[in-house]
């Protein structure tokens, strides 16, 4: 048999970090001896564990620490990380090193250095004087970047359950239709709040922490339009991602009372109201993009209005089935992918509301810190988010509308 010793340090225990990870060598076929552990006494102190791991060949053992390193197991040989230029613009080495979405660092001159903007599925770019190391997507890598190859020198820190009790506290993925929705949309309030004061407590609100709502067309379709306007317009929500739908169809809803054609007063579908959102992507593109339509009077109230008035940052990203689109949405997939990278900075709570393909985009680009919630009417939405590997998504099954508003009501809104 072949072994390895590996550490793990920080607070593993109350975490269930050490349970994990000698769960996972049993279930891949391997052995394990516990070679030293120290408990910390108190919460504040933390715990540390050497594990000579065991396996039967070379191969089974290199899964095993594959697997493993995500819990924060650190093979216990230190050396620096291994580098290797990439052979051409757009393509990274065969064996480069993908990132997680939890804090990293890597060994460089003897040092470890944090890698910037950690982001799952990246590669990782070195500078040698000084010593940086910074994640970057594959179309990006530029012949001769020196890229992070292989696992030594590279370790990853789980992240540790916070102090305070809340439903973001336990930073798992839990998905359920039978769960009661309260508590959780008590504690999202909550959040929300705290980052609202936090901002008004600093002398430049862009210094503090941010709230992102990734929307879809049926916040507007299934009545959440006005509890969305009201959580911009009293400083609760901060960025914005969408795709063409959204916007449109809010404001559609502005010029013709409809979204999708469908009466949201009358409640029924009204004469020739399938044509009402081409006719509105109409009117926004002569007027030249949806804040010279806000600001000139055409668009008059919703989301995209209130965005307009309060300044908060839109990332409108399109899809192959967009009609129009509405100026200012993004056609390129790679250059909307970066427009939201660059949004993210900041974010401390991500509302994934209603929309499948964005709210997995963004699940993607957000490091395990952010605590996020997914609310989907159907459960295969954050279930995928949850097996894509955004285990810091807490599952909601319900209405986007219903959630919005009770979100909204607890903050004090009276609609």
């Amino acid at each position: 048999m072949v072994s390895e010793t590996i550490t793990l340090e920080g607070h593993i225990i109350d975490s269930l970090i050490l349970a994990k990870v000698l769960d996972t060598i049993l279930q891949m076929g391997g052995t394990f001896d516990l070679t030293e552990v120290k408990i910390g006494e108190t919460r504040e102190e933390s715990s540390l564990a050497k594990i000579r791991v065991r396996a039967e060949a070379p191969k089974l053992l290199d899964e095993i620490l594959q697997t493993i390193q995500p819990h924060g197991a650190t093979v216990q040989h230190i050396a620096d990380c291994q580098v290797e230029p990439a052979p051409k613009d757009g393509v990274l080495p065969d064996t480069f090193y993908a990132t997680p979405h939890l804090p990293t660092q890597v060994r460089l001159k003897g040092q470890w250095v944090d890698v910037e903007a950690i982001e799952m599925d990246l590669a990782i770019r070195i500078t040698q004087d000084p010593p940086t190391a910074h994640t970057i997507p594959m179309a990006e890598a530029k012949k001769g970047d020196l890229i992070v190859v292989g696992r030594t020198g590279v370790r990853v820190f789980p992240l540790e359950r916070p102090k305070e009790r809340d439903v973001f506290g336990f930073m798992e993925a839990q998905v359920s239709s039978e769960r009661p929705h309260q508590p959780i949309i008590t504690d999202v309030a909550k959040r929300m709040a705290g980052i609202r004061e936090n901002r008004t407590s600093h002398h430049d609100p862009g210094l503090g922490e941010k709230v992102l709502l990734v929307g879809g067309p049926a916040i507007v379709h299934s009545g959440g339009r006005e509890a969305v306007s009201w959580l911009i317009q009293e400083g609760y929500i901060h960025t914005l991602f969408c795709g063409n739908a959204l916007a449109a169809h809010d404001i559609e809803a502005s010029l013709f009372g409809t979204s999708l054609g469908f009466g949201l007063c009358a409640g029924r579908s009204v004469p020739h109201g399938h044509e009402h959102h081409l006719r509105t992507i109409n009117r926004v593109r002569a007027a030249g993009s949806i804040r010279k339509a806000v600001e000139s009077g055409l668009i008059k109230d919703g989301i995209m209005a209130s965005c307009i008035h309060h300044n908060v940052e839109m990332v409108l990203a399109g899809s192959i089935r967009d009609d129009g689109p509405l100026p200012g949405v993004i056609t390129d997939t790679v250059q909307a992918q970066t427009a939201m990278r660059a949004a993210l900075p900041g974010v401390g709570l991500a509302l994934l509301v209603a929309t499948t393909l964005h709210a997995i985009a963004t699940g993607n680009l957000l490091p395990a810190k952010v605590p996020s919630v997914c609310v989907d009417i159907n459960p295969a939405v954050p279930t995928k988010l949850s097996d894509r590997g955004s285990f810091q998504a807490v599952g909601l099954v319900m209405d986007s509308s219903s959630f919005l508003r009770q979100v909204a009501q607890v903050l004090g809104w009276k609609g």
